[in-house]
């Protein structure tokens, strides 16, 4: 569910009043999903301002962070847990995260994400999410804090909102008893924004020659990313439930706790 849009934090959304199975649906207000806080005014934005903000998690990497540094509000923690830490450790590819270095060179992107590699790089990334320990400490972290009530109004995000945040909310719908169908909607929603947000460098990497196809795969969210995810859970887990205890090693106790606090 959209919030109110923020004037100074993109791709705002809060995951209250989405509809769960027997008529029930979230609870607004307690956990919220956005693109980083870097440009956080409070004085400037009264929507974010009347959140009252009592915990940030943020999903981002140690580069993107020291680029980008959020901004609290007052009394706010935060949180740090780096969803793709093990990823680009293992792997040395070039962080989905980093959408301005991957379309800085039309030729270079070319090289390393056409025929189809944009979308195979971002299907082994939602794998990651799954798979990985240190993706799993960040979505344990996040399952853990939402489920306590005195976490206060909570916000996770990542950079642009749409990955690493996107499985985040995934999950924790899930967990709610979200259907696929919801779970896909709320995942695809994000799309509008993010693409208003980086419309510049889409612009700029296709005046410069370069295939609009591969600047969407990497800017936008789609069908195809959340599948590979939720494909990782089938696999290795058997499902969602499975994956949430043994994969992360979140109790019963606390997934309980959870739908006691956010379905209303």
């Amino acid at each position: 569910m959209t919030a109110k849009p923020s004037t100074t934090v993109a791709n705002l959304r809060d995951l209250g009043g989405i509809p769960l199975a027997g008529g029930r649906s979230v609870r607004p207000g307690l956990v919220l999903r956005s693109g980083a806080l870097d440009r956080l005014d409070l004085d400037a934005d009264p929507v974010m301002a009347g959140l009252g903000l009592r915990t940030v998690i943020d999903l981002r990497s140690a580069p993107e962070r020291a680029d980008h540094p959020d901004l609290l509000p007052d009394g706010a923690r935060l949180l740090v847990r780096d969803v793709l830490a093990d990823k680009m450790s293992e792997s040395r590819m070039p962080a989905a995260a980093q959408l301005k270095d991957l379309l800085a060179d039309p030729v270079v992107a070319e090289e390393r994400l056409g025929n189809g590699k944009a979308q195979a790089l971002f299907g082994s990334v939602y794998r990651s999410f799954v798979s990985t320990a240190s993706a799993q400490d960040a979505y344990r972290t996040l399952l853990t804090e939402a489920a306590d009530p005195q976490a206060g109004p909570l916000l996770f995000h990542c950079t642009a909102g749409k990955d690493r945040t996107g499985w985040g909310a995934t999950v924790i719908l899930a967990l709610l008893g979200a259907d696929e169908e919801t779970l896909m909607a709320e995942y695809l929603s994000v799309n509008p924004a993010v693409k208003e947000a980086f419309a510049p460098l889409i612009e700029g990497f296709t005046a410069a020659g370069g295939d609009p196809e591969i600047a969407l795969a990497l800017i936008g969210v789609f069908p195809s990313y959340l599948e590979a995810g939720l494909d990782e859970v089938r696999v290795r887990f058997g499902s969602m439930e499975k994956y949430v205890r043994e994969g992360l090693g979140v109790p019963d106790e606390t997934v309980e706790a959870l739908r006691a606090r956010l379905i209303a």
